[in-house]
């Protein structure tokens, strides 16, 4: 019988396979507490159960962990980049950044990426597969293992298009959200996008909490579909138009990530464009300079990306430069990627 990863359950399934085995039901509410609370691995430690249940359980079922392969530590900014190996031999990656008394936590959707956005590292790995709802989950609680805190904000920014793994990202976020678990709030965790336009109208319809981010990073589609080739099957005005109707039926605001780089959009042209396309839109801006990766993209320098987001002020939005954290260890924006992304055999 093949065994199942309690990490790939929800609640209500934990609640029914306790049921399903003649158990009372505030044992699932102990088990749950262990694993996500407690952050335990195996049920040798769940003190509370009795040992039959324990053997019962370890016969039928088990509780993953990711493997450490490498922790990489920025000595600018204690930013932490955790190289983290799967069952199947793959890698991934996720972030660690400290500030104040934020501790927010980059994590990873997918092995690798299939948009190849041009100025993204992860998109030069190509796409292997979407991770498991316990596999985006694990990287959650093997950081708060490893670093004896749990983090307070989770950014689903790391590899990957989360959107193109909807199922697994939306089911590991409502885990991780849970109440009796690790209680990160939703307005804590936020989604990141580069525009899939199904998946944005469905995120919508369903009513998911957690707050919403769209890689925008142009304002022509000329410059857009350069820059991130998907813009060719979901322009730039089919994405605003839906952002505006995410705005108007969730009342709820947008964070619009614009990547400013050297000569393609960060003239006094393209801020001047930003202003129309936002224009009395609920949202926010997170103006981020390029953190270089192998391919010809340039910085802009300090001046140029203060005088693009002085033109942009008198949007009705905050509007913010995010400083890169972790740049000096390939940790930045998109930065992520690994050359070796398997062991080998």
């Amino acid at each position: 019988m093949k065994k199942t990863n309690l990490k790939s359950l929800s609640r209500q399934e934990l609640d029914q396979l306790i049921a399903d085995i003649d158990e009372k039901s505030f044992r699932a509410g102990q088990i749950w507490s262990w694993i996500y609370q407690k952050n335990v691995t195996s049920f040798n430690r769940m003190s509370n159960i009795s040992q039959s249940l324990r053997t019962k359980l370890d016969r039928m079922a088990f509780i993953s962990s990711l493997k450490l392969i490498h922790k990489t530590v920025s000595l600018r900014s204690n930013t932490e980049k955790f190289l983290w190996e799967l069952e199947d031999g793959f890698r991934i990656e996720s972030v660690y950044i400290p500030e104040g008394k934020r501790r927010t936590l980059c994590i990873s959707s997918q092995v690798g990426c299939g948009l190849q956005c041009r100025f993204c590292a992860t998109g030069s790995m190509g796409f292997r597969r979407n991770l498991e709802t316990e596999e985006i989950t694990d990287q959650v609680l093997s950081t708060y293992r490893e670093m004896g805190e749990k983090p307070t904000n989770i950014v689903v920014m790391g590899m990957g298009e989360p959107f193109l793994n909807f199922d697994n990202v939306l089911k590991a976020l409502v885990i991780i959200n849970h109440s009796d678990g690790l209680a990160i709030g939703h307005r804590k965790i936020t989604i990141s996008t580069a525009g899939i336009i199904p998946q944005l109208i469905r995120y919508m319809k369903e009513s998911h909490p957690f707050r919403l981010a769209v890689s925008l990073n142009a304002t022509t589609d000329a410059q857009r579909t350069r820059l991130m080739p998907i813009n060719k099957k979901y322009p730039l005005h089919q994405l605003l138009q839906t952002a505006r109707t995410y705005t108007q039926k969730t009342k709820k605001r947008i964070t619009f990530e614009y990547v400013l780089f050297k000569g393609i959009n960060d003239t006094q042209a393209d801020a001047n464009r930003l202003l129309k396309l936002l224009k009395g839109m609920p949202c926010k801006v997170n103006l981020i300079a390029y953190n270089p990766t192998a391919n010809p993209f340039k910085t802009p320098d300090e001046d140029t990306i203060h005088h693009f987001a002085e033109t942009i002020r008198p949007l009705c939005a905050p509007v913010t430069m995010r400083l890169s954290k972790g740049d000096d260890i390939q940790a930045a924006c998109g930065q992520l990627a690994i050359a070796n992304r398997r062991k080998k055999p």
